[in-house]
């Protein structure tokens, strides 16, 4: 007797996706009775908050009578996490479903309410892991975007509150590129640089941020029998535009930007249907010269970006430091600009 096939693998991905649903369903469960539990820490502390140390009391009497019972889930400090989940996010109807409680334990660490919006926005749209978002945090994905954007827009983006129209509000400066797994202090080749980049594509499409999928590599085109080939080509289906990346890993010069101008050139007059928008050109370089960016290109243009790459991830300090620099002076180029 003849069988369809497909019915064994319709039946396992239904099995497979009932087990990831169930799991969900009771890791949402665990969350929201943490939050109760933390609500009734913080409701019974308010009752004793004129006696003195009476939360360290507290705290630890509830470890003591729990953590016998419940194993280590019920240890002093975690109990204090489940006080601070509550503190931190005290309308039970904000939790997010899609959210396990590891990703809520990360967003813990976070020490505003505007970069929490951001990266609970960004993990529900794009399905992040707990791995994902960490990263994400820990490399300040909001503060790099907000080095050329302002902080309505990069939230209303990450909330689907609007689309990005301008390739800015998606493009990042730095890169990091840690994944790689590439020695900063080794001598390596831009072709060393693309196949790392080749074999953790999906690391670097979440690098590069929302709405990408990669087109091709060493794309050869030809121009009048001269034959060129483009390092890297993706496409952004939310700019709807070609987004072609060249390598460089030593210091950007005209010549690089003059190249990388003629490819995005090509791809506007050849490559792009009328419905599309004009291509964007990222030059991914070890060295950047900012001025050298400035002066090639003519004012006002959006199709040439600069980014520098780095292949380890500073301490959160020294990011946040150099961040904040750039901020500043972000903030003094705007504020001559508005004045002039």
């Amino acid at each position: 007797m003849l069988v369809n096939k497909s019915v064994i693998s319709d039946i396992k991905t239904i099995i497979v996706r009932s087990k990831d649903n169930a799991t969900r369903a009771v890791d949402h469960q665990r969350t929201l009775m943490y939050w109760h539990i933390g609500k009734r820490i913080f409701e019974e502390e308010q009752e004793g908050k004129h006696r003195a140390d009476y939360g360290k009391f507290l705290i630890k009497y509830l470890s003591e009578q729990l953590q016998p019972e419940f194993g280590s889930g019920f240890s002093t400090r975690q109990i204090n996490l489940y006080r601070q989940f509550y503190r931190t996010f005290e309308n039970v109807h904000t939790l997010y479903a899609q959210l396990s409680w590891s990703q809520y334990k990360l967003l813990l660490s976070v020490d505003s309410q505007d970069k929490r919006a951001f990266y609970i926005a960004e993990t529900v749209k794009n399905n992040w892991t707990v791995r994902q978002l960490e990263r994400q945090i820990y490399s300040s994905l909001y503060e790099r975007l907000l080095l050329s954007n302002d902080k309505e827009s990069v939230l209303a983006v990450a909330r689907n509150e609007k689309q990005p129209s301008d390739a800015k509000e998606i493009i990042k400066d730095p890169m990091f590129l840690e994944f790689l797994g590439l020695k900063r202090e080794a001598s390596y080749y831009e072709r060393d640089l693309e196949n790392a980049i080749i074999t953790h594509l999906q690391d670097f499409l979440l690098e590069l941020g929302n709405g990408f999928s990669f087109v091709a590599r060493q794309k050869r085109i030809h121009i009048e029998g001269d034959e060129f080939f483009v390092d890297l080509v993706f496409y952004n289906r939310i700019l709807q535009c070609f987004v072609i990346i060249e390598m460089k890993t030593t210091k950007l010069t005209h010549q690089d930007i003059g190249q990388l101008q003629m490819y995005v050139n090509y791809y506007d007059r050849i490559e792009k249907l009328p419905h599309e928008n004009p291509t964007i050109g990222i030059l991914l370089c070890a060295n950047k010269n900012d001025a050298v960016v400035k002066f090639t290109l003519p004012e006002r243009q959006k199709q040439i970006f600069a980014s520098q790459y780095e292949l380890y991830l500073p301490s959160e300090q020294q990011l946040l430091e150099e961040l904040s620099k750039e901020l500043e002076s972000f903030e003094e180029k705007d504020n001559k600009l508005k004045d002039s």
